[in-house]
């Protein structure tokens, strides 16, 4: 399998009061096709969210929209475009960042998550100079981040408690 090169699909999502920015690296096979952030049956991403929010697992769309709502929770990802294989970051290469920043002006954003190593190691490289934000990188929700549970992803996830509506 060769790498492709692939433009972001689909917007950020941004309830208009939100406070959180979460950032992913890029969007996987399964969430290209879906048109929505963490499609991947296996990404722990919305049981670590519900789990934070003390809510049920969203199950539709509208459910998980519902619930960056009412948490107050923007997603979007770092890169806008890459040479990418299938959804491996590891494999991610060329990439060009999303314009952060002005998404940061436009929303009243308070901190900044990366969910993973290479949505962190880009952010810092090429966004982390133009905003006074805090961020933190947190452990990925990946299915290929083995080596952490979803009870220690709660945990260490647990740090956006505090940005929460």
């Amino acid at each position: 399998m060769s790498r492709e090169f692939l433009t972001h699909p689909f917007e950020a999502f941004c309830p208009p009061d939100c406070r959180i920015l979460i950032l992913g690296s890029f969007p996987s096979d399964a969430s290209r096709k879906d048109g929505f952030y963490y499609a991947h049956p296996r990404n722990r991403f919305w049981k670590v969210i519900s789990a934070l929010c003390g809510s049920q697992m969203p199950e539709s769309l509208e459910e998980k929209k519902a619930l960056l709502t009412e948490g107050g929770i923007a997603l979007w990802d770092t890169i806008a475009s890459c040479l990418i294989t299938s959804s491996a970051d590891s494999s991610i290469i060329n990439a060009e960042v999303n314009d952060i920043p002005s998404l940061l002006r436009d929303y009243p954003i308070e901190a900044v998550f990366c969910n993973g190593k290479k949505s962190a190691e880009l952010y810092k490289k090429h966004i982390g100079g133009k905003t006074n934000l805090p961020m933190d990188a947190l452990p990925s929700t990946s299915p290929a981040n083995a080596s952490y549970s979803l009870e220690d992803l709660i945990e260490k996830w647990s740090v956006i408690k505090q940005y929460l509506r």
